[in-house]
């Protein structure tokens, strides 16, 4: 099934590779070989503005840059506003620090019992398996930690971890993270997989990964074992815009959910990319095409750089409002803002209970219409039934 509007394209082909044979071009470890890295590199294959000039020299400070082809391709190398071009390559913009951002901005570093295992919830851990990523998001908010740029020297201590987890016994829900935890070799994976699902108290693990958009090749059959393997695994994918939603990408998912592989989206808000709801809507489309469940859009963190990218969280209201009962149920994920500091995710939503009175509540529904929901605080008698 194709799309009905026109910002999703489905198919992307080589581009600018197209005389790469074709096997290389699918194999995943060719993709990293030839990504994109520098600013004499994407001078090459496209002409930057001043500001993106500026931004390109000042990243070896915060987050390098790195570009797939396969996600190159997607950029339009005409439009500076294009909404793929500004995720990942940098803008002058990210050189002002605004006072109320931070270097963690959502308190990772005070939760950390071991390096790179997040405890901050009472049932559940994050743990960081590696610092790297395929391409690298311009709003990060790990860029403390991802690509090195800022010598934060970071060496996740597996087996110290994994120990954590096996003593605390409250841990019944582990994600893995990063960086993005598939740039790890499959033997990696396999194994940290095993491990975790050798404790007993461990009943959910999941995995949050931007690989299948910046490198859908990566999912390869091996892969796709290990997963089934030692699923059911729920991945949280992260895709942002509807033109991120190719052939490719859809391919990728449908092999994953053919692993015992759940998958969820988790969008960020992004101010001159997805801020609007007629791109969230298509999103939220398009995402259903492909099997994947949008499950959260998150209000841009305060990293450091990022001012140029955060949006009124009013916005992301005004999304949500203008979702709800205009699209399936399935295609209306939770709008959240990861308190800063540490508090987690705290979910935002529109305003649907305008009053609650002794016996009733007065809601609202999308069109804004009022309807009384009669309850009473005594216990229900069934005429007929006895206890």
């Amino acid at each position: 099934m194709y799309p009905r509007d026109h910002t999703t394209k489905w198919f992307t082909g080589q581009g600018l590779w197209s005389d790469v044979n074709k096997l290389e071009w699918d194999d995943w470890h060719w993709q990293l070989r030839n990504r994109l890295l520098t600013v004499d590199h994407l001078k090459q294959e496209m002409q930057l503005t001043q500001e993106e000039e500026a931004g390109c020299s000042s990243a070896k400070q915060k987050l390098l840059i790195a570009i797939t082809p396969y996600y190159f391709n997607l950029i339009d190398k005409q439009d500076p506003d294009c909404p793929i071009r500004k995720q990942v390559i940098p803008r002058q913009q990210e050189q002002y620090i605004a006072p109320e951002e931070r270097l963690d901005p959502v308190g990772e570093e005070n939760t950390m019992p071991v390096e790179g295992l997040v405890h901050r919830y009472p049932d559940r851990v994050l743990f960081l398996v590696t610092s790297y990523c395929a391409s690298y998001c311009r709003y990060c908010t790990r860029s403390r930690l991802v690509s090195n740029a800022q010598e934060y020297d970071f060496h996740p201590d597996y087996e110290r971890a994994i120990k954590y987890i096996e003593h605390h016994t409250e841990i019944r829900d582990v994600l893995i993270s990063g960086g993005d935890p598939l740039m790890l070799p499959d033997r990696k994976i396999e194994m940290l997989l095993k491990r975790l699902r050798s404790i007993p108290h461990v009943e959910f693990v999941r995995i949050g990964s931007r690989i299948p958009v910046f490198m859908p090749q990566r999912i390869t059959p091996e892969l796709c074992r290990i997963l089934k393997e030692n699923g059911p695994i729920w991945m949280s994918i992260h895709v942002n815009h509807p033109k991120e939603c190719t052939i490719e990408l859809k391919d990728a998912c449908e092999r994953l959910a053919c692993s015992r592989v759940v998958l969820g989206n988790q969008s960020v808000l992004l101010k001159g990319v997805n801020d609007d709801v007629e791109t969230m809507k298509s999103l939220s489309h398009r995402l259903l095409q492909m099997g994947v469940r949008p499950y959260y859009i998150y209000q841009c963190d305060l990293i450091t750089g990022s001012s140029h990218f955060r949006t009124d969280p009013r916005k992301g209201i005004e999304i949500i409002e203008h979702l709800r009962g205009h699209t399936t149920g399935y295609g209306v994920p939770q709008f959240v803002i990861d308190a800063p500091g540490g508090g987690g995710k705290i979910p935002v939503n529109p305003t649907y209970v305008k009053e609650i009175r002794e016996n009733e509540f007065v809601v609202r529904n999308f069109r804004h219409n009022e309807y009384i929901y009669p309850f009473s605080t005594e216990a229900l008698v069934v005429e007929g039934c006895s206890s």
